[in-house]
């Protein structure tokens, strides 16, 4: 077979299974398989496969047609330009909560210390301290988190952030010019109606945020000021219809200025505020 048809065959069988992004998908994972680039795919679209790695390629076809997420089978996903790791510990970097970094970066610099709770991947923090500079804390509860996370750090040459265990605040020390986060925040109940790569792959705990998706933004709200600086900011993402309700929460716990950013298809994205 040559690669075109490979390539169609695999297109087929992923919309078959209810793959939305299907050509998108199976030319990826035709990459991983193959060790081919677009322009290596010109050059040999009607050239005959070899077929010592067709069976590879068909195996990463089949986990997809399972619904895992694309990022879990190839290992990575890229976020603010950075290249991380991924696995079924830790949610997959999302475009949206580029928001969120963006909005950090505009508060930030060199001599700033920031703490990136429930950092999951690493990311948020990573990206934060690679194109900042500025000396960030990464919070999780779970170490297989932490680790993937340190090795994001690693394999992005970024030297200024440092990673904690922790359950939110409980073992953090110190005070931050900025707080950040990109807590749970799906309700329980609504978690069933995702789609099957997130409900079935990704990781329960990074999604749940308690009956109404606001647990986490009651701890944050509530403990944040004792953790930062003078004229520090907590900066959260939110579900694009949490933000009256996380900015409630902020203003019953003395923070001010608050305001809401929107993402670029116009929904809530970002809440943040000032210590009063």
């Amino acid at each position: 077979m040559t690669h075109r048809q490979i390539l169609d065959m695999a297109t087929k069988k992923l919309l078959e299974a209810g793959v939305t992004e299907a050509q998108n998908d199976a030319f990826v994972l035709w990459q991983e398989a193959f060790g081919l680039n677009r322009t290596g795919y010109l050059i040999n679209a009607d050239k005959e496969a070899d077929s010592n790695l067709y069976p590879k390629y068909m195996m990463l076809i089949n986990r997809r047609c399972t619904r895992m997420p694309l990022q879990y089978i190839t290992g990575k996903a890229y976020f603010m330009g950075l290249e991380l790791k991924v696995t079924p510990a830790v949610l997959i970097p999302r475009f949206d909560t580029e928001i969120l970094v963006e909005e950090v970066l505009k508060y930030v610099d060199a001599e700033s210390t920031v703490l990136d709770m429930c950092t999951g991947s690493g990311c948020i923090a990573v990206s934060i301290a690679s194109l900042s500079k500025a000396t960030v804390t990464g919070v999780d509860i779970s170490q297989e988190a932490l680790e993937i996370a340190k090795g994001n750090a690693e394999h992005n040459q970024v030297s200024t952030v440092e990673f904690l265990e922790s359950d939110m605040f409980q073992n953090v020390t110190g005070t931050f010019d900025v707080i950040v986060s990109n807590p749970p925040y799906i309700p329980s109940k609504d978690v069933l109606e995702l789609m099957p790569e997130v409900k079935e792959h990704e990781p329960m705990m990074a999604l749940d945020g308690s009956e109404d998706g606001l647990f986490f933004y009651r701890i944050l709200a509530e403990q944040a000021a004792d953790f930062l600086n003078p004229e520090g900011l907590p900066i959260m993402e939110i579900g694009y219809n949490q933000a009256e309700d996380v900015k409630k929460l902020l203003a019953n716990n003395n923070f001010i200025g608050i305001r809401v950013i929107k993402d670029l298809a116009g929904h809530d994205r970002v809440v943040c505020g000032w210590r009063k």
